[in-house]
């Protein structure tokens, strides 16, 4: 009576190794799921810091075109500190995570545009860059150059 105590003793301590391998096997599954989904929504979120860089930038033209009835291609004009030994576009903005520069300026039109520069923002396919005009019109573009607007700029 006494062995059959002890036996019964040993079976309830512990686990064993197939439900210790099942409880990783299960982890593992779930990790695989939950980590990429974190990530996506981590680089959907930089999308703001992008969004508000080329909003912001927008409106610093408008305020110097208020004034001095031109655009400027100068980041030093709007702001901006200088690049290196000049100033000069592109600016980096977002934290790192994006570009800014200002396309084809003349004294009347312009177009800026916030791109993906880092490794890990680059894998945000579908909202690779974000554009604006003079006239406001925001646009965005995939990494394959599909439009992606009503998407990205929600």
């Amino acid at each position: 009576m006494f062995a059959n105590t002890v036996a019964r003793g040993r079976r309830s301590r512990g686990f064993t190794l197939v439900e210790l391998m099942a409880v990783v096997l299960i982890a593992s599954i779930l990790l695989s799921i939950a980590v990429p989904l974190y990530m996506q929504q981590v680089r959907k979120g930089r999308r703001t810091d992008a969004k508000t860089a080329v909003m912001d930038l927008a409106g610093r033209e408008e305020r110097m075109f208020s004034t001095t009835n031109a655009y400027s291609i100068d980041p030093t004009q709007l702001g901006y500190a200088a690049v290196g030994s000049g100033a000069a576009f592109p600016q980096v903005v977002g934290n790192g995570y994006y570009n800014i520069t200002v396309a084809a300026p003349t004294a009347t039109t312009f177009t800026i545009t916030a791109t993906a520069i880092t490794a890990d923002q680059l894998k945000d396919t579908s909202c690779f860059s974000f554009s604006v005009t003079q006239t406001g019109a925001q646009s965005s573009l995939s990494s394959a150059g599909g439009s992606t607007t009503t998407t990205c700029w929600q």
